[in-house]
């Protein structure tokens, strides 16, 4: 007896092209350190600066300011200068949603 190949509400393929392929892990391999989530997660509040961050993270100011720079050149956060404080905020409210939809689908399964 064959076995009935399982459906998909969407049986699109997930992207188009190698590139986008290539473009979309990029994304998740910027997105796979924890520190960035936690990021993301401040920030959905909205824009703040690197003290601010660090009051709500526990972490140095080099690290914080190492994962905003990756954050910051993968185009998930975008950056002002205002003085001598440098604010960030969220420019890329898919990542979002997709960090929310994989944070909660990880939850519902424990």
């Amino acid at each position: 007896m064959a076995m009935a190949k399982p459906t998909s509400a969407d049986s699109q393929p997930i992207a188009v092209s190698d590139e986008q392929i290539e473009r979309a892990a990029e994304v998740f391999r910027v997105m796979s350190a924890p520190m960035r989530l936690r990021i993301i997660s401040c920030l959905c509040g909205g824009e703040k600066n690197v003290g601010e961050l660090l009051n709500e993270i526990n972490t140095t100011q080099p690290n914080m300011s190492q994962h905003l720079n990756s954050l910051y050149t993968a185009g998930i956060l975008d950056k002002r200068r205002e003085g001598v404080q440098i604010y960030y905020r969220i420019v890329n409210n898919h990542i979002v949603n997709i960090c929310r939809a994989v944070c909660h689908q990880t939850d519902a399964e424990t």
